[in-house]
């Protein structure tokens, strides 16, 4: 009887941990479902030339902003080809992208990407001359040179060619250095605004609520469905990190509209956790008309003035199917209880889009509908 007791709190002890593991796993901190005012990544573009490639850069005659490119850098060097017919083929245009990530300093390094912009085969060992990087207001906020890692390659022959991946871009690690700092004082702030990734005003006043919950004083306010504003305490005044990094690990539950996302171009459904439905039936079946041509060849008989003819003969088949099912949902069907009911009938993706469409255009369906 003891041990029996023993495994009965056994069990209800997993029970509890299992719960418990559950709705922690429905909670998300407040860093990964929003963003800080001011503490944001900015993008970086330039226009550069890549040199040093094994005669697979840019044909000059067909691309020419590489030959005037490769003209201007030349000249600023102290090399004059004005008038001169260059044929190399080693030199390709390329667009370098990169993004600065907030309160970069001067002389920190960021990734950077680099993609032919002419007609160049592949970028394999080529080298990225010094390309200015501009933000866009148009400043220099940081320069790119390196050499380039790419990885695909592409071979060809007389009669075949091989490509993998994409040859034509590339990456530098730690490719360009910042020269330009983004002024942002994050200190002197006396209020923080926080946007949510996935706007609900749901959402939001839980932020908020869970924000004064940890300061103990009501602070913090959802403005609307997107943004939560959060006065910064005198205690917190010139340490505005140390407050963000103590409201950042705080979890919440995010509420998220019903809604079903539909990719009919790969037949991809996603439903949300709240998507219900009100009582309908639903059947599904398919009619397929089959058409066989099986032309046939009449030819005269020996030594006879008869000509050779083609006979077309046509098979058509018809096949409806008999074994089609009727379903009634009952009203306030779970996400679970779709699925299961929608695939008793033997339901493919495509097939559940058409369903979803028509479920909607029924009224019963609660939940937005989005086609991507």
């Amino acid at each position: 009887m003891i041990r029996f007791l023993h495994r009965a709190l056994a069990v209800s002890v997993l029970g509890v941990a299992l719960v418990a593991a559950a709705d922690a796993g429905a909670r998300s901190r407040i860093k990964d479902i929003t963003e800080f005012e001011g503490v944001r990544d900015n993008m970086l573009v330039g226009y550069g030339l890549v040199v040093g490639l094994n005669g697979t850069g840019d044909s000059l005659r067909n691309s020419t902003f590489t030959a005037q490119s490769l003209e201007a850098m030349l000249e600023r060097l102290g090399v004059s080809t004005r008038g001169q017919k260059i044929n190399t083929k080693n030199v390709a245009a390329v667009m370098v992208t990169s993004t600065l990530p907030p309160f970069a300093r001067q002389g920190a390094r960021v990734d950077i990407s680099v993609s032919a912009l002419g007609d160049a085969k592949s970028l394999l060992g080529g080298t990225l001359l010094v390309t200015p990087l501009h933000g866009a207001d148009g400043e220099v906020y940081a320069v790119a040179q390196g050499a380039l890692t790419v990885g695909g390659f592409a071979a060809e022959g007389d009669a075949e060619s091989v490509v993998k991946g994409v040859p034509t871009s590339a990456r530098i690690a730690n490719g360009a250095i910042v020269e330009r700092e983004i002024a942002f004082e994050l200190d002197r702030l006396d209020s923080v605004k926080i946007a949510l990734h996935n706007p609900d005003f749901t959402t939001a006043s839980r932020i908020a609520a869970a924000i004064n919950g940890h300061m103990k004083a009501r602070l913090a306010r959802a403005r609307d469905s997107a943004t939560v504003e959060l006065s910064v305490p005198n205690a917190y005044r010139q340490q505005i990190s140390a407050l963000l990094t103590a409201i950042e690990q705080l979890a919440v539950d995010p509420d998220q509209p019903a809604k079903v996302l539909i990719d009919e171009q790969s037949g991809i459904i996603v439903m949300g956790d709240d998507v219900r439905i009100d009582q309908v039936a639903v059947a599904q079946g398919n009619l397929t008309v089959r058409i066989t041509e099986t032309p046939l060849v009449s030819q005269p008989e020996p030594f006879s003035e008869g000509e050779t003819a083609v006979v077309p003969r046509t098979q058509i088949e018809v096949n409806e199917a008999t074994d089609a099912k009727l379903a009634v949902l009952p009203a306030g069907v779970s996400l679970q209880d779709l699925v299961t009911g929608l695939n008793a009938l033997g339901v493919s993706p495509r097939d559940l889009i058409g369903i979803l469409q028509a479920i909607k255009a029924a009224g019963a369906l609660q939940a937005d509908i989005e086609v991507m």
